[in-house]
């Protein structure tokens, strides 16, 4: 079984990846490994080494630091809860809820408030 800190790196690169609109190929041929490789980081599945979750950072513009963040409260919800909350950690590996963050700050932001405010009204009607 995996890690808890090898997964939650690996959904951070896999977020950060979307985030930036970058297939696992091109993080791949940009780290100079496998796209294959990068399916196991991302899954947890493989640890990443020191230095090539530097490469990684590097390569998706980010501190390695980004890869740790959150981590802490993710301990602590698992802790507390038994299991780690699904919400948090699978929404940011949402291939759908990805493409929607992009989607939604691609919006000129006097319309993204707009936007906002309706889903806040449409949620609190639900």
């Amino acid at each position: 079984m995996a890690h808890p800190v090898d997964v939650h790196v690996g959904k951070r690169i896999r977020h950060r990846r979307w985030l930036v609109g970058m297939t696992q190929q091109q993080l791949a041929e940009k780290v100079g490994i496998k796209f294959q490789q990068i399916q196991k980081y991302e899954t947890g599945a493989n640890r990443v080494s020191a230095s090539r979750l530097w490469d990684i950072a590097d390569a998706l513009d980010v501190p390695v630091a980004f890869f740790f963040e959150g981590i802490e409260e993710a301990q602590h919800e698992e802790s507390a809860n038994g299991k780690a909350e699904a919400v948090p950690s699978d929404l940011m590996g949402d291939k759908e809820a990805l493409d929607l963050i992009r989607s939604y700050y691609s919006i000129p932001e006097n319309q993204r408030r707009r936007l906002f405010e309706l889903a806040r009204v449409l949620s609190d009607v639900a």
